[in-house]
């Protein structure tokens, strides 16, 4: 299964814990996400969410003063686990010329896999097309 989803990016410091501060008031407020990843980015670090409700998440960004900024778009993959189960979706990306900006990709257990991928927002609509993704 393969749908569109929306994601926020906040830069934060790069410093222990930071992750850890964000993630327990999105619990605390009830806020479910559906994907999430950090890295850092120039001298701190950037955390991508991808919530299951947008809304939600917008109204604890605004109240803890999180520089959330507007929603993007990426998609999200599940799917049973098996060998080259994320290689069949990136190959009809490629065949299309669709750069792929960024991937997450990671074994669910039970037989089962997760990805997040994200391309440039000129490519997002045609990706959709391709990739046959839900909203």
């Amino acid at each position: 299964m393969i749908r569109r989803v929306d994601y926020f990016a906040i830069q934060t410091p790069n410093r222990a814990g930071e992750a850890h501060s964000i993630l327990a008031q999105l619990r605390k407020a009830g806020v479910n996400l559906l994907a999430f990843t950090g890295f850092p980015n120039g001298g701190g670090s950037q955390m991508d969410f991808v919530p299951a409700n947008s809304v939600a998440f917008k109204k604890v960004a605004k109240a803890n003063g999180w520089k959330a900024g507007k929603a993007k778009r990426g998609f999200l993959i599940q799917g049973a686990d098996r060998t080259g189960a994320l290689d069949r979706t990136l190959a009809k990306l490629a065949a299309e010329k669709i750069n792929v900006t960024a991937v997450d990709g990671v074994t669910a257990g039970q037989g089962r896999f997760g990805a997040i991928l994200w391309v440039k927002a000129a490519d997002v609509a045609k990706a959709s097309k391709v990739l046959k993704a839900r909203k």
